[in-house]
């Protein structure tokens, strides 16, 4: 495995938009995708939507871990969006640049025009990438109120939120976090956010910080509240009993009325430094990788013994359940220390009774359900083809319970001891829809992620339904997913593709949500020595 070099946080902005909506201005996002090779790009990330703007700063920003002996190829493709849907294909293009990580780290600002998919000019449009090496992992937790606010809008009270500045080498103010917008508020709290160290003030507690306080508008004009200046320094000491408040000023009023006071005030009432470890940092610092495989043995893969069946294996050794073993399973392994990974299958009659399980184990040892190596999990799944009858029906939840229970007890560790990835390679076609949303929403809660690889050509919208990215998972009674650990990839987007990019998509999203899990709980590595004991 390539060593990183450092992380590399990137900002994006842009100049000049295409103007795509004919009774307003387009609505941009950006997209960030990566290039595993040839012809195929895996989106990485995109930042929030910024409402009737053509020239939009983005406030969310892409933090990518930097190989200097890698060509890293990027792609930024700018999108006016339209509708609710998660997919970018139905929303108006407004533009993209190719380059490489490189060439962005190098001149630590790359600003090009924007081109079309025919190649030419988006427009005028132009897009600048800023880019700043992460040495520092602290993030800074912040509860903010607000009281006694302006009113800015004639019919109703503001919609007020916060931008943060901070000051560049060059004097001027660059924006780094943007508050949500509370709707209708002239003493708005906002919900507790975080914004990282260096981000905010390059880790200098003395570097100054501009807060801005708006009132929103739908047509992107936005008034001015008032703004203030401040530091860390002064800011690390609130607390609810003690907040650090500032007076808003709005330097017109200030000018026109003499008995002009402040548009208001800001009050911090948490504003606290604390340490944030990364994906590396819980792996290297001794958190167990725990990988688990459950493979679709149903009717509706057809006849193993027979070339269109999806458990078909050809002459060269393979099917499209082997080479997901091995995309997958290759680079997990890397991260568990003994090797030994337990391998499951479902939908399927075992001998000796026939009786179809949702579980079993694919060495036919329920005491011992362990492969030697992804090597011993494509021996086992070899073994038990020829061993057992494809049934039906197809249930996802008691596998995904069963690995939910070793989770559970991990969850009780004082430290990011462990974390479970279950694998499970399926055709698509799933029975138990309701209490498998039950089983993911309980997981979610878990140090768990599933990964579902789609084999064949079947309809995979119920995959796509777990898949939390275009909506957030609810259960049937209601009760919301506490985070995304579902990851989709159909394995035909990849036909033609290297073993690397399928892995490099089916675990895209697996670094946050380790990161997303033991953070969130503030966890630290087992290696790591605890501070309250120093």
């Amino acid at each position: 495995m390539a060593d990183c070099v450092s992380k590399v946080e990137l900002s994006i902005s842009c100049e000049n938009l295409l103007d795509k909506d004919v009774f307003s201005k387009s609505d941009p996002l950006c997209a960030l995708l990566l290039n595993t090779g040839g012809n195929q790009w895996v989106e990485i990330g995109r930042t929030e939507m910024v409402k009737n703007c053509l020239d939009p700063k983005f406030s969310k920003k892409f933090l990518l871990d930097y190989y200097f002996e890698q060509v890293q190829k990027l792609k930024f493709g700018v999108y006016d969006i339209d509708n609710e849907t998660f997919d970018l294909g139905d929303d108006d293009f407004l533009g993209e640049i190719e380059c490489t990580l490189g060439q962005i780290v190098s001149g630590k600002k790359l600003t090009r025009p924007l081109v079309l998919h025919n190649g030419k000019p988006a427009g005028k449009g132009t897009i600048t990438i800023f880019a700043e090496e992460v040495k520092d992992n602290r993030v800074v937790n912040f509860e903010v109120q607000a009281r006694k606010l302006d009113k800015k809008d004639f019919w109703g009270k503001s919609d007020p939120y916060l931008e943060f500045c901070k000051q560049s080498p060059d004097g001027k103010w660059q924006m780094v976090h943007r508050t949500e917008v509370v709707k209708r508020n002239l003493n708005p709290t906002w919900k507790p956010y975080k914004i990282p160290l260096q981000t905010l003030c390059n880790s200098d507690l003395r570097k100054p910080i501009k807060v801005t306080c708006y009132d929103y508008d739908n047509d992107g004009s936005h008034d001015l509240i008032g703004t203030f200046e401040t530091n860390m320094e002064t800011l690390q000491v609130a607390s609810h009993i003690s907040p650090a408040e500032f007076e808003c000023i709005n330097p017109k009023k200030k000018q026109k009325k003499r008995s002009y006071k402040n548009s208001g005030i800001v009050s911090f009432k948490l504003c606290q430094i604390v340490k944030e470890y990364s994906f590396l940092d819980y792996i290297m610092g001794g958190c167990q990788m725990n990988f688990i495989v459950g493979i679709d043995f149903t009717g509706s893969n057809g006849d193993p013994r027979k070339p269109d069946s999806l458990h078909y294996i050809n002459p060269n050794g393979f099917n499209e359940y082997l080479m997901a073993i091995w995309s997958v399973g290759m680079i997990i392994q890397d991260y568990d220390t003994d090797k030994l990974f337990p391998a499951f299958g479902f939908g399927a009659q075992i001998p000796p009774n026939w009786q179809v399980s949702h579980e079993f184990p694919l060495n036919f040892n329920p005491t011992n359900p362990f492969c030697a190596g992804v090597q011993g999990i494509v021996e086992a799944y070899q073994n038990c083809l020829p061993r057992v009858k494809l049934h039906g029906p197809t249930n996802f939840s008691p596998i995904i319970n069963h690995v939910a229970r070793f989770a559970a007890a991990a969850a009780q560790q004082p430290t990011a001891s462990q974390y479970f990835i279950l694998l499970i390679i399926t055709d698509g076609v799933i029975t138990d829809l309701d209490d498998t949303r039950q089983a993911i929403v309980n997981a979610a809660k878990l140090p768990m992620s599933i990964i579902i690889v789609g084999v064949g050509g079947a309809d995979f919208s119920a995959m796509e339904f777990l898949d939390g990215d275009e909506c957030v998972l609810k259960s049937p009674t209601g009760e919301t997913a506490i985070r995304d650990i579902v990851q989709f990839v159909p394995f035909r987007k990849f036909h033609n593709a290297t073993k690397e990019a399928l892995a490099q998509s089916v675990l895209a999203e697996l670094p946050q949500q380790v990161v997303c899990y033991f953070n969130s709980r503030k966890l630290r590595p087992p290696n790591e020595p605890d501070p309250e004991a120093l």
